[in-house]
């Protein structure tokens, strides 16, 4: 059934009736071009051979004779011979023939115009007379005086002339099944081209799938995107454009995607995209948002025999939001971190009760009211710090099981807290993933360097916003390494322990999306600092 046939056999078929179709109309109009060149040229001969006769004193001179046909019969023969003429008829102004190729019709009268030849004028035409259809030329014979005395008629029959014509036949189906040949073969050819890259589908059924994979590209949960190998996005779909802030796929213009350099997308995608490489489930924080992204390469169906390789046409990515799921991590990552400085702080107490135990079990009495008054001193002074600076609970909890874990781990944790403002409108679980990051990381590094084991925190807050300083005695960060210490993946932390590269980017991620700033000063241990803005305050609604 024809709606079966692939597009190149449709191609083939109506490329091979198009040559045809061409062939037959110019093969028509060269035969009709060729026919009356024929027929013009056959009548120029034929012009000069009738101006010749008519021209020759022998005419006239016999025309005043008795009996014309005696001198001018032979000698139309003759020229009949010579010429190539089928007839030269050579009669009386009366149209009486004095000669023609037939005896039997000497003396009959001439069957054509001879108006214009009588007027003095010689003309052409293509008519019937006794030897059937003919092109002729009639030439007056005129005397010193101007006068018609007799007129000269030289022809060739028609069938003549198609015979001449004949001759040029060959070349022109010659021509034309030329052109049928190349054309059938460029149809092949590009037929079997159209067969390999289409797969031997028809139309239809292109724009079935063509309409599936526009359903399945715009309803697919996932984002979607395509770049071919100079770095221009050819697709992408509605998720895609939502997760990389993209404009709607609809109104780009398909004819020109745009490169990755005019999107507004992070270096670390950009680069991600541009580079063709293959990624599985690899992680890429951009903006506010987590994303899951995997890439390889987009192949052709076939294999390229020139090269011995199959092409490869650009790259697709598919983007997964993880943002919601890595909210929820924070937040478990929030409670593990208040659980372990709980656990520390535990601990701690749990070793000084004991101690006290012991001072009152030797006797001691004095000495453990000073131990538990000394330390209930401490530990009252570092909360009415935190309290009275920053108005937030969560913090000063999380800071003194700082503190306690650090003793534990053989650091020293100095904390100075300055101002008093509230941080209302910053979201705990953000406060606790950058401080709690940031402590986690100065505490590992003060504990891999030398002695003293130090860490600095600095929390200071007033009306314009919270500023958070944290500095360790671990090594000096380089300058080169500064800016990779905030990307996701990135850790000065030997490979083998798992987990790493996430927490400073984590903290880079909150800050931006507090709208802080996060520097890094590496010229003595690692200085980081942190500036969160003060939320601004709700306005309310008066009524009148």
């Amino acid at each position: 059934m024809i709606h079966r046939w692939s597009i190149a056999r449709r191609l083939f078929v109506a490329n091979l009736l198009i040559v045809v179709s061409f062939i037959a109309i110019v093969g028509t109009a060269t035969f009709i071009d060729a026919r009356d060149r024929t027929y013009e040229e056959a009548g120029r001969r034929m012009t000069g051979v009738a101006a010749a006769v008519a021209a020759n004193p022998l005419v006239l001179q016999a025309a005043d004779t008795a009996n014309p046909s005696a001198l001018l019969q032979p000698y139309a023969l003759n020229v009949m011979a010579g010429s190539g003429a089928d007839f030269v008829t050579i009669m009386a102004p009366d149209r009486t023939r004095w000669t023609h190729p037939r005896n039997e019709e000497l003396g009959r009268p001439y069957i054509g115009s001879i108006d214009a030849a009588l007027r003095g004028e010689t003309f052409t035409e293509v008519t019937a007379g006794t030897l059937g259809p003919s092109v002729r030329t009639i030439a007056p014979v005129k005397d010193a005086a101007g006068n018609v005395k007799a007129l000269v008629a030289a022809g060739v029959t028609v069938r003549s002339v198609d015979v001449a014509l004949s001759g040029r036949l060959p070349a022109l189906v010659a021509i034309g099944l030329a052109l049928l040949v190349g054309g059938s073969l460029a149809s092949w050819l590009l037929g079997r081209y159209l067969r390999r890259v289409t797969r031997g589908w028809g139309p239809e059924q292109l724009a079935q799938l063509f309409a599936y994979y526009e359903s399945v590209l715009h309803s697919v949960r996932e984002g979607l995107i395509l770049i071919d190998t100079k770095g221009h996005v050819v697709m992408y779909n509605d998720q895609a454009a939502e997760l990389l802030g993209l404009d709607s796929p609809g109104s780009k213009d398909p004819t020109r995607p745009p490169s990755l350099s005019e999107l507004p997308l992070d270096e670390g995608l950009r680069t991600l995209f541009a580079s063709g490489r293959s990624a599985k489930d690899e992680t890429v924080l951009t903006g506010s948002r987590i994303l899951v992204v995997n890439q390889g390469p987009a192949k052709g169906p076939e294999v390229s025999a020139s090269r011995g390789k199959t092409p490869v046409y650009g790259t697709v990515a598919t983007l997964r939001d993880r943002t919601e799921i890595e909210a929820l991590g924070s937040e478990l990552e929030t409670m593990r971190t208040l659980s372990d400085a709980l656990r520390a702080q535990t601990h701690e107490h749990a070793n000084r009760l004991h101690t006290m135990v012991s001072l009152l079990e030797l006797g001691r009495t004095q000495e453990a009211l000073s131990f538990a008054t000394k330390d209930l001193e401490l530990s009252q002074q570092l909360t009415d710090d935190m309290v009275s600076s920053v108005d937030e609970p969560v913090l000063g909890a999380l800071v003194m099981g700082k503190v306690a874990e650090a003793h534990e781990r053989g650091v020293q944790l100095d904390v100075s807290a300055l101002g008093s403002a509230s941080v209302a409108g910053i979201a705990v679980q953000d406060l606790v993933t950058i401080l709690g990051n940031l402590l986690d990381n100065a505490m590992d590094a003060a504990a891999d360097g030398p002695a003293p084991r130090q860490v600095e925190l600095t929390v200071e807050a007033d009306e314009e916003g919270l500023d958070i300083t944290v500095h360790d005695s671990g090594p000096a960060i380089e300058p080169a390494a500064a800016d990779n210490l905030l990307r996701h993946g990135f850790s000065t932390k030997p490979a083998g322990q798992g987990g790493r590269g996430i927490g400073l980017a984590l903290v880079r991620q909150a800050v931006h999306r507090l709208g802080g700033t996060l520097t890094i000063n590496g010229r003595r241990g690692a200085k980081f600092e942190v500036f969160l803005p003060a939320a601004a305050p709700a306005k309310k609604e008066h009524k009148a």
